[in-house]
């Protein structure tokens, strides 16, 4: 923790600006007394924390689940899935920079009363206000991202991780228990309701005095706008926090971390959920194009100013980019093919006609096994005979294809049989005598997600038609996520209505669901855990010789029952005797 010290003195002297390197400070080390009169410096522990955040590129953890192989025998998750992953070798550790951007939160809490941003008090109030909403619902975040890495058992009890609301120096005591989950949670509730009591649902310009909040009595909308204004957006406002509160209600209801099945944590998270949903029609509200969101070529290209598509909540910033495509083009486009889809994956679409591919009545041909399918399959994977590519390539996998996009041709080919295709541009051209980057996009937290949470919450709650007051159902969600992606148009989603008086299919159908939505985006691995389902599952491919489709196991996941939950570090047992280990780890 004391790296943690040195690491925020080192940022605020790198904030500090070049004037400091021709007149430096004492021995050209800025304090926290500093701060106090450079308002820059404040913020930049603010900026510090947001850098911290861990969603700010794509990491693939699919490929430590049934999701995806990769094809990259050094890969983290390849090593973590097959049975390295150990408290001291933790590919999706948390705990340092989740620890780290809270001791920069808390700092900056305790004395950003005492910065002077602006010369106008009623200016210099909102920046106050705003900076310490960012704060409060920055540390709610992290607080959600242990949670979910870190929480656990331990000696049967539930346990979160140390609360620290107060910065830390050489003078702490840094051998703290780890608080239960139960009171990480009321934590985590207690730092988003004050956030909310000190941010505007949304950050954006207003021409209308009226709707400058009363405790700024007196301010004119240009003053308003200079601190909550278009500058602000994609800072974390009151939506946001509302939507990070959300997700955890989720994580705290479901059956890892509830193991007592308490109802009342479903309803709580279906109503978190649900705020949101109203603020945008509710099911009205789902965005139309949001299945293709990574490929509108037009809203990409389009987007600027911090402005969200509507199928967006939260985002990083926009760039033009061609490092997707680079990492997972099939060879033949010059792509190095590394994360591969599984059967698995591709058997969890079900047919067009929204009957599951195993089910009585779907029509599913084994020898034909992409016709007829969900169309999404056709956004998210190249299969044997898809296009790909700015010039519409066929890409052959089949193992008697021969190009080096086939079955396990070469180091960069497929080991599966399939290639990934949901996230990349298909009009990037990484031909060395034409290349291109493309606009993307990516999103910290989407609706879909949101209206996933409400369905799982829902009819968890309430079973697959209730409400619970919010005006729609489960099946109402499911029905018009369905719908969106093209599924039972023929046939009214005759699955669908066979199971929607049946609290058990209709989890199943969710879960699905929201595997196929939010594919790629680094929910599976955290879902299956949460879910405390099964994590051994052998990942499958298809060999396709003379037309001929055969399943092969590709790779074991080597999981134990306790890894449903993550360890604490290794490092930290070992150096704080009250901090407790997991069971098992």
């Amino acid at each position: 923790m004391n790296n943690k010290i040195s690491i925020f003195f080192c940022v605020l002297l790198m904030l500090s600006g070049c004037q400091d390197f021709i007149d430096p400070a004492i021995e050209n080390i800025q304090g926290r007394e500093d701060m106090l009169e450079r308002p820059r410096l404040a913020q930049g522990l603010l900026i510090n924390a947001y850098l911290r955040i861990p969603t700010n590129g794509w990491t693939f953890s699919e490929m430590a689940t049934d999701d995806a192989v990769s094809n990259e025998p050094s890969n983290a998750f390849l090593n973590m899935a097959t049975g390295q992953w150990a408290s001291n070798n933790n590919p999706v550790n948390q705990w340092t920079g989740a620890q780290s951007a809270i001791q920069y939160l808390n700092v900056m809490l305790e004395d950003v009363d005492s910065v002077d941003f602006a010369t106008d008090e009623i200016v210099n109030r909102m920046f106050v206000d705003r900076l310490k909403g960012e704060s409060y619902g920055l540390r709610a975040l992290f607080m959600y991202y242990l949670l979910q890495a870190h929480g656990g058992m331990s000696d049967g009890q539930l346990l979160g991780v140390p609360i620290l609301t107060e910065s830390q120096n050489v003078s702490s005591d840094f051998n703290l228990p780890r608080n239960t989950f139960e009171e990480c949670m009321t934590q985590l509730r207690s730092d988003a309701e004050r956030a909310l009591e000190l941010l505007p649902l949304d950050l954006g310009n207003i021409g209308d005095p009226s709707l400058i909040p009363a405790k700024y009595a007196g301010a004119e909308t240009g003053q308003y706008n200079r601190v909550f204004g278009d500058d602000a957006l994609q800072l974390v406002s009151g939506r946001i926090v509302r939507a990070i509160i959300a997700q955890a209600s989720l994580l705290a209801a479901s059956p890892a971390f509830n193991p007592s099945g308490d109802v009342a944590k479903w309803q709580e998270a279906a109503e978190d959920a649900a705020f949101i949903l109203n603020t945008i029609g509710g099911v009205s509200g789902l965005a139309p194009n949001g299945v293709t969101w990574f490929k509108n070529a037009s809203e990409l290209n389009a987007i600027g100013g911090g402005i969200n598509p509507a199928e967006v909540l939260w985002r990083t910033s926009i760039g033009s980019s061609n490092n997707l495509e680079q990492d997972n083009y099939p060879p033949t486009l010059y792509g190095n093919g590394l994360v591969n889809p599984t059967q698995n994956f591709v058997d969890a679409f079900p047919m067009a006609n929204g009957f599951p591919i195993d089910a009585q009545g779907s029509g599913y041909n084994p020898q034909s096994p992409y016709a007829g399918r969900d169309p999404r399959l056709g956004h998210f994977v190249v299969v044997n005979g898809s296009t790909a590519g700015p010039s519409n390539t066929t890409i052959t996998t089949a193992a008697d294809g021969t190009t080096n996009d086939g079955l396990n041709k070469v180091e960069t080919s497929t080991r599966t049989g399939y290639y990934l295709k949901k996230l990349l541009r298909q009009d990037v051209n990484l031909n060395p005598n034409s290349t291109n980057s493309q606009v993307h996009m990516k999103p910290r937290i989407r609706y879909t997600e949101i209206f996933l949470i409400y369905a799982e919450a829902a009819n968890e709650a309430y079973g697959p038609m209730g409400n619970g007051g919010a005006g729609y159902s489960a099946y109402d969600v499911i029905k018009a996520i369905r719908q969106r992606a093209g599924i039972g148009s023929s046939n009214g989603d005759a699955y669908l209505e066979s199971v929607k008086n049946d609290q058990t299919a209709m989890r199943q159908l969710i879960r699905n669901e929201r595997r196929l939505e939010l594919s790629f985006e680094g929910f599976r691995f955290w879902d299956l855990r949460r879910w405390d389902a099964n994590l051994t599952e052998t990942t499958q491919g298809i060999i396709i010789q003379n037309g001929n489709h055969e399943i092969m196991n590709v790779e074991n996941r080597v999981y134990s029952d306790h890894m449903i939950y993550g360890p604490v570090p290794y490092s930290e047992v070992l150096k704080f005797s009250q901090l407790k280990q997991n069971t098992g780890w």
